[in-house]
Parts: C-alpha cells; structure tokens; sequence
C-alpha cells in the first residue's frame, strides 16, 4: 500500500539551496529510498513505500535543521544524513553488531564501546592500545556489518611490511603466499563473522581485498571500509600515503600497540605522529584502549600491565610530546 506525507518548507526563501542545484538533493533521496518527490511552492510531498516515505520527510526535516545551522548541504550531506538513518533501521547499533554467521557482536567494555561508537560516527577513527582490547576485531565487525547492510561495498584489509624481528622479503613464495600468513589475525576475524565461501567469493570478487601498505600508493578507495592494522609499525611517510588514499563514501579505521614498534629505532612510528598532529581534528576520531579493555584470558592484563608499570618510563622518554 502507498503513503503520501506532505513536509512544509520553514524557510521557503532557501528553497534553493535546500534542493540543490538542478534538485539534486531531493533526486538523492528519492533515488535512495525509491519514492516519488512532487515539490511546489512551501511544500514538498513524498509518496511510495510508508517507511521509505515516512524516512523521506524525516531526512528533509533533518536537512531544514542544517540549513537552519548554517551548513551546506551538498551530496556528500545528504548522503551522510540518509545513512545515519539507514543505521537506525539497519541494527548499526555499537551495542548489537550484525555480521554474516554468528549472533551480532556486542562490545564487553566502556572503551569499546566508545570504539564503536566513533567508528560509525567518523568518516577516520584512529585506536591505539595494548594486545587484546579488540582493536582489529571490531573494526572487522564494523566493516562486515557496512558490508552486510549494504552500506560499503567493499572492505580493505591493510598490514605494514614489518614484522617483529622478521620482514615479510624473509617469507617463502610469491606476494600472495607472502600476504596470507602475514595477515592471519585479519583473516582468523573475517573468519569469525562469515563463512570460508563466502570470504573467498568476496575476496575472488575483490568485495573484500587484502594490501599490503606499500602497495597502497596510488590508488583512491571510494565506497570502502580500509582498515590499516598494525599501525604502529607505518612509518610517517606511508602513514600520510595512506590516509591521503581516502575516497569518496569511505571510512578508514587505524589501529595499532604503540608500545609494540618494531621499526628501527632510528625510525619514528607513523602512528604515534599521526596522533600527535591529528588529534583535535574536527572529523577523526582519536581513542585509546587500556588494560581494562582487555578481553582475552585474565592473565593477558595483569601481563601487559606488569610490562607497561616496568617498561613504561623508557617508552615515554623516546615518543614525541602531545600539545
């Protein structure tokens, strides 16, 4: 059965603006949500589906309100306003991730959860902390759940070539027998949230791509999920070379120990400068996990904080000062 709801323009005056030029805003919601638009004078009406209908008017509402703000409202706006309602209806909920195979994914802590929360609040998300706070696994889970609810088209899976005591030259074979065991903590997640068929048709159909960082140069991901793990180990040139590879409708997620480097020690960790000169930034996200994020067996906490407590003057005297 078909709806028709009728929204009142509150400042007929910007008409032009609210619509876009050509009505380019109002064709990116109708397109988007498959409903009819009819716009005369003061009112515009929306007829088709009753809860593509009712988003619709709620999406126009929302875009008066920026208007009314001060904001431009470009495509890029509209869009990002149609998603955020897309992940009401959609279960992109940092309380209730849905993936391909298993019950959704809830975050355990207060820090993953705030984790979660920015990843799909930002368009870049930077994460440091120690092993087992669920750095890479929930940004798997985030990317799956984009994936899954049709809201990214394509995951990108991301590793620095440096290892702890071994590059990834030493590793027998070619590129690809190289990268499968280098990325294995990336795989063991994807492998947690959907069948081996189904990553390997999306991998053979290049939905979900694995890269090393090197290789990233060059190229621009629009519609995508990047995910650079390991970070600590980028230097700062190839941190700068891949945020810059961000793309139209894609969201980069950065994570990384930087208690864990293991470039030279000449050579300073991209991810420890990316932090220093990014944080602030209006858009990204800069969050830290600690030890009471940990999730893993108990003993990997008081583990790490043993180790932090006895090594952590030494580490703080070699990173940059914050501002």
């Amino acid at each position: 059965m078909g709806m028709e709801l009728s929204v009142t323009l509150l400042a007929p005056e910007r008409r032009a603006e609210l619509f876009g030029a050509g009505d380019r805003n109002l064709r990116v919601i109708r397109d988007h949500l498959n409903v009819r638009v009819q716009a005369r004078a003061a009112t515009v009406r929306f007829l088709g589906e009753p809860s593509n209908v009712a988003k619709a008017a709620a999406v126009l509402e929302k875009l008066q309100e920026l208007s009314r703000d001060g904001q431009p409202l470009d495509e890029e706006t509209v869009e990002n306003v149609l998603a955020e309602f897309d992940q009401a209806d959609n279960g992109a909920d940092p309380s209730n991730i849905r993936v391909f195979t298993r019950e959704a994914i809830s975050p355990r802590t207060v820090g993953q959860r705030e984790y979660v929360r920015a990843m799909l609040e930002h368009d870049l998300t930077f994460c440091l902390g120690p092993a087992g706070t669920g750095k890479t696994y929930l940004a798997v889970a985030i990317a799956v759940n984009l994936l899954k609810t049709g809201k990214t088209k394509k995951i990108v899976l991301v590793r620095p070539a440096v290892e702890a005591g071994e590059k990834l030259g030493f590793l027998p074979g070619d590129l690809q027998a190289k990268v499968n065991p280098y990325l294995r903590p990336l795989f063991d997640a994807m492998h947690d949230m959907m069948t081996y068929d189904q990553l390997k048709r999306f991998m053979v159909s290049d939905i979900v791509d694995v890269i090393p960082l090197a290789y990233m140069r060059g190229r621009t991901l629009n519609n995508a999920v990047v995910i650079l793990d390991e970070a600590q180990n980028a230097t700062p040139a190839q941190m700068f070379m891949f945020l810059t590879r961000l793309g139209h409708h894609s969201k980069m997620i950065v994570t990384g120990d930087d208690s864990q480097v293991d470039l030279d020690p000449d050579q300073p960790s991209g991810l420890i400068d990316a932090e220093q000169r990014l944080r602030g930034v209006d858009g990204i996200a800069v969050l830290r996990l600690t030890e009471t994020d940990i999730v893993r067996h108990r003993l990997v906490s008081r583990i790490v904080g043993r180790y932090t407590a006895e090594n952590g003057r030494s580490a703080q005297s070699s990173r940059p000062t914050h501002g």
